[in-house]
Parts: structure tokens; sequence; C-alpha cells
């Protein structure tokens, strides 16, 4: 991809963050005039970019404005290979659809695809997640683990964990995950992950984990077939929060959980992710091929399933239509 001058002057800014750097460094860098680097100084602080001039010294980038770009997601990325390669687009119809591309490309593990705007999101069994606002977090990303494919759902639960995780760092939130792949704040939806990936019998090609998160978004931003059953980090809390630093955040709690997955397993998790759990300790009601069945969710087994105990009589679920509400 070519970069404009724009976007190397922000690539060089960020990528000295800790120093200064001279107009004439510039210049030759981008090979422009240093009035030309001055002009698009000036347009990068008129756009809510910050920065620090001294004389004799040059320019420092003290802050950037609350933008999911490529440029605002590396600035500040503390991941060794997560988001390490990226691609943002304004709008698409789907970040899964596009990292699913990039995959069959041979794109590397920890490739990261990030919008603002996602005409077409879903979510499980193909249901539509609306994600058409730009107040929230829609981003997918590529992993490539060396796992059996019946190991693959456990990274739906370590995904939640890290969502989890975030949330805790950055409020003083109680967020809890809906058994597999929801993250709730008072029994309102506000978060969703969606795993997909190609594999054979024995051998994972490659994983697609997508996360969308309601972020800054407002009460009145909502449709109302589902204004009353989701929620965001700003209803919630009444404060505003950057979009990238949450991604960028998540991402560093994702790979950390992942790293110690592939070393050790679920198992060293299921305790945290218990302990987040919506509803357990209660009694579910749930469908199961075609019948009716109820039980008490006493936790998850460490392959994933959610452990439900009727009569002293444990049954495991991987797939099933629970009434959570």
């Amino acid at each position: 991809m070519v970069l404009s001058n724009r976007e190397r002057l922000i690539q060089l800014l960020s990528q000295n963050m800790h120093t200064y750097v001279s107009g004439q460094w510039l210049s030759n860098e981008l090979g422009i005039s240093r009035t030309a680097v001055w002009k698009q100084m000036k347009h990068l602080e008129e756009d809510g970019y910050h920065f620090k001039a001294v004389p004799n010294k040059g320019y420092r980038l003290i802050d950037m404005p609350d933008k999911v770009s490529e440029n605002t997601l590396f600035w500040g990325m503390d991941t060794r290979v997560l988001g390490q390669t990226l691609e943002y687009h304004e709008q698409v119809e789907s970040t899964q659809d596009i990292a699913h591309m990039r995959a069959r490309e041979n794109a590397p593990e920890g490739y990261l695809i990030v919008t603002d705007s996602q005409l077409k999101g879903r979510g499980r069994l193909q249901r539509r997640f609306q994600s058409e606002n730009k107040n929230g977090g829609w981003f997918s990303f590529i992993l490539r683990p060396d796992i059996p494919p019946l190991h693959a759902q456990k990274l739906t639960l370590i995904t939640a964990i890290a969502l989890i995780r975030t949330i805790k760092q950055k409020t003083t939130l109680q967020p809890q995950i809906k058994w597999p792949n929801d993250v709730l704040i008072n029994g309102r939806k506000l978060a969703g992950i969606l795993t997909e990936m190609q594999a054979e019998q024995d051998r994972i090609h490659y994983m697609v984990i997508g996360v969308g998160i309601n972020i800054n978004h407002r009460p009145d931003e909502f449709s109302d077939d589902i204004k009353d059953k989701v929620t965001s980090l700003l209803i919630e809390t009444g404060d505003h929060f950057k979009r990238r630093h949450f991604i960028q955040d998540f991402l560093k709690n994702f790979e950390a959980l992942y790293e110690a997955f592939l070393k050790e397993g679920f198992l060293t998790f299921k305790e945290e992710w218990e302990q987040s759990a919506f509803r357990l300790g209660e009694e579910l009601t749930y469908k199961k091929n075609k019948q009716t069945f109820s039980g008490t969710f006493i936790g998850i087994h460490e392959d994933g399933a959610l452990v439900v105990e009727k009569d002293g009589i444990k049954d495991y679920l991987y797939s099933a239509e629970i009434d959570w509400f």
C-alpha cells in the first residue's frame, strides 16, 4: 500500500513520539519542502492532532484524535503479533468477510481488519449484528493456532475473558459473559463475538475472530427493535472512551491469554470465565434435539461445554437453544 505524504508524516511522527524531529529531517524523509511539511502539520492540528513544537528541536506528537485508523492504531499498540499488520476501512460490509479473504491470501497470524461502520455485521447463526454506527469497536483478526479443530470453540471463551478484563481495566462495571459469545452489562448486550474457521478433520488452516462492542453509543442511536436489549460503555458510565485505546488494550489482553492458552490449555482460565458467567447457579430452560429440558447452570467443562445439572445428572451443552431471560 502506497502511503500519502500525510499518512507518511503521521507514521514518522508516531514512530518518534518520544523525541523531537526537525522540519528538515521530515522534509528529507518525505521528499517535500519544509514549507510543505509546515502546511501538513497545520492541517493535522486542524484535524485534532496535538504537537509540541520547540525552536531548534522540531516537533513531537503528543496525542491523536479519537479516530480509528491504521496510523492511530499503530501508535501505542503494545503487542508482539496481534495488530502489527492491519488494515482500516471507513466502511465495509463485514470485517469477517475481509479477514477470510486475507487469510486465504496467506495473511499472517494477528492480521487485523478494523472499520468505523459495518453494513452487514453478523453474529452466530448468521444473525444480524447492528454495527453501522461509528461509535463502536468493530474488528476481526486472523489466528493460525496449532490446535485440533475440536478445541477451537475455547478461543471464543478466551476472547470473552479478554473483553471482561479490558472493560474492568477501564471502568468499575461488572460485565458478565452469556455463554458462549456475548458480554452483558445488567442483562443488556454490550459486545458480541463471532469465531469462524477453515479446517480439515485434524488441522486448522486459520481462524477468524470478530468482535463488536458498543462503546460511545447514545440511547437514541440504537434501533427501536433492540434499544431495550443493548447498552454501551457511554450509557453505563457516562464517560466517553477513545475507541482506538479500547481496541489496543483488548488486543494486548487477548494476546497474553492466547499465548498462555496455547501453552497451558483452557483449564487455567476456567475459573476466571465462571466468575463472570451470566446466571451461573440459576435454573435454565433449554431445547436440545427438539426436546425441552431444565437444569441448574453449574459451570463450563474444560472443553468449553456449558454444564447443567438436574437431579444429580449432568448435561453438557455444546449447541442448544437456551432461554436466558
